[in-house]
């Protein structure tokens, strides 16, 4: 079995609002194959609660203008450390960086076929990466600073 249409248009979707509020490392696996719940999870991650939160609304706000939907439930909020949005057919995985490094979901989901996304969030790619590289640069100046 394979993702519905309704469930890639889902996750196509979340993914670009996602980039737009720009998230680091979005992917989309495809796990209808090996889970009889859902048809694929996003995965999305942030550098700071603040911007998960950000991400998430976004992707909530987007779904329901434009394809009328509304997920059935909503997890994590309160710490915004990872929160969890479930529109049955997808499962929306917006996690801070740390917890995203923590909890290694790509490689519990690696067997699963990976979903196409638009460019715009294929181009997150590494953003993660980089943006640590950015912030160890940043500290190691500042602590040199301090002495």
């Amino acid at each position: 079995m394979t993702a519905t249409d309704r469930s890639l248009e889902l996750i196509t979707t979340a993914a670009q609002a996602a980039a737009d509020k720009l998230a680091h490392d979005v992917i989309a696996y495809d796990v209808s194959d090996v889970l009889s719940i859902t048809d694929a999870f996003l995965l999305a991650s942030a550098p700071n609660d603040r911007q998960v939160k950000s991400i998430v609304d976004e992707i909530e706000e987007r779904l329901q203008k434009e394809l009328g939907v509304k997920p059935v439930r909503r997890e994590g909020d309160r710490e915004a450390r990872w929160v969890l949005l479930d529109y049955v057919d997808i499962v929306v995985h917006v996690q801070h960086s740390e917890e995203r490094v923590f909890y290694a979901l790509e490689r519990l989901w690696k067997d699963c076929p990976e979903i196409e996304l638009p460019a715009d969030a294929t181009a997150t790619r590494g953003k993660a990466n980089e943006h640590a590289k950015l912030q160890a640069e940043e500290d190691a100046a500042d602590f040199g600073e301090l002495r």
